[in-house]
């Protein structure tokens, strides 16, 4: 197991999980929400953790969501109560997390972008086999990798101890810009991407995160 360094020691002792009740009962609420707060995976060779900087709502009725066809047995874990993991398998080659949004049976959830590593770094870069900081966890696909999750995080409540769950923030969120998202053709018109200002940690073209 690596050791924390000392700033990381700090970080772990500011974190504390995100009860049910604090988070918003509204897809693109939580999409704002979760802008600065962290998410914490613990493995057996230590705890990974990061603050979400970059997130996309997928609100009900969204064209552009999994839950826009109804209840699958693919899709059936944003149809949980607010808090609970979502992981699907996407482009042939990668994993993407997302949080459940809304009340159970109701399908809806908020993409995980980006995350500004916080704590086991060393162990962020063995699973993304890259050193870079800045590309340890910029982009949907790398934030989960990066994370170590795959299908079996799928259906985890993280609001509740485990695996990975939801943390409060390490320090004051900086403003919050919102755009088009990315890679999308369906309802492409809505701005239901939200990031945090300035944070080089964010992804996509610098024109959508000005």
């Amino acid at each position: 197991m690596i050791a924390a360094s000392d700033s990381e020691a700090r970080v772990r002792a500011r974190i504390r999980r995100l009860r049910r009740s604090e988070l918003p009962a509204d897809t693109e609420q939580l999409a704002r929400f979760l802008i600065g707060k962290t998410v914490v995976r613990e493995t057996p060779h230590g705890r990974i953790s990061g603050r979400i900087v970059e997130t996309e709502a997928y609100i009900v009725g969204d064209a552009a969501a999994h839950a826009f066809i109804g209840l699958t047995r693919r899709n059936r874990s944003l149809f949980l109560k607010r808090g609970h993991a979502y992981v699907y398998f996407a482009y042939g080659s990668c994993y993407l997390l997302n949080v459940s949004s809304e009340v159970r049976g109701v399908g809806a959830g908020v993409l995980l972008r980006a995350l500004e590593p916080l704590d086991g770094i060393a162990l962020i870069a063995r699973n993304r086999g890259v050193t870079r900081l800045h590309d340890l966890a910029r982009g949907p696909g790398r934030l989960a990798e990066a994370l170590d999750v795959d299908l079996k995080q799928d259906g985890l409540d993280l609001c509740a101890p485990g695996e990975l769950w939801l943390g409060t923030a390490t320090r004051e969120t900086g403003a919050i810009g919102a755009s088009l998202r990315i890679g999308i053709t369906r309802d492409a018109h809505r701005e239901l991407r939200f990031y945090e200002r300035g944070n080089p940690f964010v992804s996509g073209p610098r024109s959508l995160s000005p």
